[in-house]
């Protein structure tokens, strides 16, 4: 393989290896011999380095490749040879100029850097204006990288700040690790917009610049990508027709795969564009995007040479396969409420029967009993679909009697019990099954509340008049309107802060999607900002799941209420803990509680606390009883306690006594 340089006087210089095998070859048992042919080159053939840097062994239907210019060279699949150019960018990058004008000298100076080679010598992270849990991320994952490991998975709980992770570490695969370009993968074309958005807004605390100033980022909407762009912002639907040279219907970028998987058959197979060919992204970012990408478009990812970052806050058994079970953050919802950078949540349950006499409703608040589950027992659960037994689980509230009957209980229970003393309606989210489900809820909801359009509005795809955008936006930063009936356009990803209730009347059979559309409420707000929009708020301690149909009875879920026991006042609980009481449950409750106070302590009253208590705030407080109540501890605990793989229960609930005892903070 020979690259010409083109100020070179036209000559051109070897620089790699192909070593061809016959179809069925199994391509790492010849890397010794594809070794041995790139230290063989005689003396008298002018070369790029000694030994020659690029080797490839392939079948024609296979391909591997290994760059001898990084740190640790090491061999991988790639969907095709990369393009000449490409490799002259690599054999010049970070040359000194007198290099290159001299062949024979050539060899005498430093090899170039490479993409890995740089990220072993990034800046410290500056981490002003980050949390502990994104500090974290950053680090680890770009210790994953300058690893060389292809795949890494961050799971950090819905409204923890993913997305501004990602941008800052972008930033800094740009800026310093010289990145050629990132592909930013979204669920569907709004939240494209929305993270435009926060690339737009990142100022950069190693320039004077905002990311936007310094680097073009595109929001793929046609089909082209921009050369210029050193990030591109796409659905996989989007990609892949770039790919295919093909047209998309824009329709297909609107709705969430998570809730229209079904209707996707596998697409017919990507072949090589050398347009867009696969050298073409130097990192893929996937942000909470439906599990079907790594298997129905999983050809996509693969046509790239690229190393994949996963962002989520729910991951499953398929997904930490595919990111080679490269775990480099874990952030759970408990421990985001700790930190206060989540708000927890209680589950109103209404309960509806139609019998011939009409509807029946019982409705208060669900106590969920069930303890945590290990990270092993979530993962496999959110990776199942769920099968409803009507005796199990109470159908779409869709009748139109039916939804008469819940909203009215709603109505009567929304300022007695579920915001006792409040006037202003919560910012409330529902989800209805359709768009014609969506319309009969918002019609029935306008009068028995007896108010006017503006108080309820419907946000979904078939929306006219007004953009759905348009309408997200005035949900979120105006007064109007107070309620929003959507199908799955506000499920995944939209951020609504003021957001205080989360209203089911429609089913849904993925868990992991149940913890997105659950996630629209966990985002915290500040008492002002909440109070422009829902005036007799006092702050966003809380919010509400409101449940007709069952969803949170069900072993479906991530995260769940803290409180369990919410009839015994918090002066008991504390007392119980004193006295040696170490059951979850009430380590549980305790943590749900302060949370909530610590949103109403003044600046002045959280400093008051720390002095009295060594310098310990709430939230450290609140940290501790998390983790002492996390069961993964307990396991790992009772494996070094008992010397034993495979604790039996007993002895993991010795080891969980223990660990609440020493952690006990009273």
């Amino acid at each position: 393989m020979r690259i010409t340089h083109e100020d070179k006087a036209r000559e051109s210089r070897a620089a790699g290896v192909i070593e061809a095998k016959k179809a069925g070859a199994t391509l790492t048992g010849v890397e010794i011999q594809s070794d041995k042919y790139k230290h063989g080159l005689p003396d008298d053939l002018p070369a790029w380095y000694r030994p020659l840097p690029f080797c490839y062994q392939s079948t024609g239907v296979e391909t591997r490749f290994t760059n001898g210019l990084d740190p640790e060279p090491r061999s991988r699949n790639v969907f095709s040879f990369h393009k000449p150019e490409t490799l002259l960018e690599w054999l010049t990058e970070d040359v000194p100029a007198e290099a290159l004008q001299a062949a024979e000298r050539f060899s005498i100076y430093s090899k170039p850097f490479t993409f890995y080679k740089r990220l072993q010598k990034l800046p410290p992270l500056i981490e002003e204006g980050l949390w502990s849990a994104q500090i974290k991320a950053i680090k680890n994952l770009e210790k994953s990288l300058s690893e060389n490991r292809p795949r890494a998975l961050i799971q950090m709980a819905t409204g923890s700040g993913k997305t501004f992770t990602a941008v800052t570490f972008i930033y800094r695969l740009l800026k310093f690790a010289k990145a050629r370009r990132v592909l930013f993968l979204v669920d569907r074309k709004t939240l494209g917009a929305q993270t435009l958005k926060e690339f737009q807004q990142y100022d950069s605390p190693y320039s004077p610049f905002k990311f936007t100033e310094e680097f073009i980022v595109q929001h793929l909407q046609s089909g082209s990508i921009d050369k210029t762009a050193r990030v591109c912002i796409s659905t996989i639907q989007r990609l892949y027709s770039i790919l295919k040279g093909e047209e998309i219907d824009p329709a297909l970028e609107e709705e969430s795969l998570f809730d229209h998987s079904a209707l996707y058959k596998e697409p017919p197979p990507v072949e090589y564009n050398p347009i867009i060919p696969p050298e073409t992204f130097d990192v893929i970012v996937t942000d909470e995007c439906h599990r079907s990408i790594y298997n129905l478009w999983r050809q996509v990812l693969d046509y790239f040479d690229s190393s994949i970052i996963g962002l989520t806050a729910t991951p499953n058994k398929q997904t930490f396969g595919f990111f080679n079970q490269n775990l480099v953050m874990e952030y759970p919802h408990e421990q985001a409420v700790a930190d206060g950078v989540n708000v927890n949540y209680d589950v109103y349950r209404i309960r509806t029967r139609i019998t011939q006499a009409g509807s029946k409703v019982d409705a208060g608040y669900f106590i969920d009993k069930r303890d945590r589950e290990t990270r092993a027992v979530r993962w496999e659960r959110l990776d199942e679909e769920l099968e409803y037994n009507a005796n199990q689980l109470d159908t779409d509230v869709v009748a139109i009697d039916q939804i008469r009957t819940v909203i009215k209980s709603f109505r009567d229970n929304l300022f007695k019990e579920i915001f006792p003393g409040r006037k202003d309606v919560p910012k409330t989210l529902v989800f209805a099954k359709d768009d014609s489900h969506a319309e009969d809820i918002m019609k029935i909801i306008r009068e028995e509340f007896a108010k006017g359009n503006e108080f309820c509005q419907k946000i979904t795809y078939k929306t006219t008049g007004v953009s759905p955008e348009q309408l997200i936006r005035d949900f979120r930063t105006n007064y109007f309107p107070r309620i929003a009936v959507t199908v799955d356009m506000i499920s995944t990803g939209t951020d609504i802060k003021p957001l205080e209730i989360v209203f089911f009347m429609r089913n849904i059979k993925s868990r992991s999607f149940f913890e997105q559309m659950k996630g629209r409420g966990v985002r915290v707000i500040n008492p002002n900002d909440l109070q422009s929009v829902t005036p007799d708020a006092k702050a966003k301690t809380h919010f509400i799941i409101v449940d007709a149909v069952g969803v949170c009875e069900q072993d479906k879920t991530d995260s769940r209420p803290m409180e369990k026991r919410p009839s015994i006042s918090l002066e008991k609980l504390l007392q119980a803990v004193a006295l040696g009481n170490t059951e979850p449950d009430v380590i549980s409750s305790i943590a749900g509680r302060l949370s909530r106070i610590e949103k109403r302590l003044s600046r002045e009253e959280k400093e008051e606390i720390k002095k009295i208590n060594n310098g310990q705030g709430i939230k450290d407080l609140m940290a501790t009883l998390v983790q002492s109540i996390d069961p993964d501890r307990h396991i790992e605990s009772a494996k070094t306690d008992f010397g034993n793989d495979s604790p039996s229960e007993e002895q993991i609930k010795q080891a969980s006594n223990k660990i609440i005892k020493e952690w006990n903070v009273w």
